[in-house]
């Protein structure tokens, strides 16, 4: 496990906002040269802090306007079913997450569709024929406000 000081403390709030920042940018607004910033960002990355950084694309505006968040119990169990579940739902363009869970449910899915009938389409031809697909629940995402978690 890293120490984290309050400049790291800081520079992980400002790149979960932002990660496109550059060291520069970020450097200036802490009171970091920009080297010294870059060092403990790649630091950071190294002690497997940072995991990364993506772009997040905004589904509505590619024409995605219907994000529904889906509970799938399998009706066999067992690491085959498992595996061929998770192999097969992987390959669906419209989930955009997969997470195997405790639970009611075996897994819950993040499925995005252009509306509600295309939605259906998904859920009926896709999902639905999945491997070990069992007992669905459907919730659909009204809004949305995602936050970074605790940062130390």
């Amino acid at each position: 496990m890293i120490e984290l000081d309050e400049i790291d403390r800081r520079l992980l709030r400002a790149l979960v906002r932002d990660a496109a920042q550059s060291a520069g940018a970020l450097g200036r607004r802490f009171g970091l040269s920009q080297p010294a910033c870059w060092r403990r960002i790649k630091r950071l990355e190294q002690a497997g802090v940072i995991r990364g950084r993506r772009l997040r694309l905004n589904a509505e505006a590619l024409g995605f306007g219907v994000t529904v968040f889906l509970g799938v119990k399998l009706a066999t169990k067992g690491r085959v079913s498992l595996e061929d579940f998770e192999r097969a739902v992987k390959a669906i363009p419209e989930v955009q997450s997969v997470e195997h869970v405790l639970g009611l449910y075996d897994y819950r899915l993040r499925v995005v569709a252009r509306d509600i009938p295309d939605f259906e389409r998904v859920l009926r031809r896709r999902i639905m024929t999945l491997p070990g697909a069992g007992d669905v629940e459907a919730n659909v995402l009204l809004s949305e406000e995602r936050r970074a978690g605790p940062i130390g």
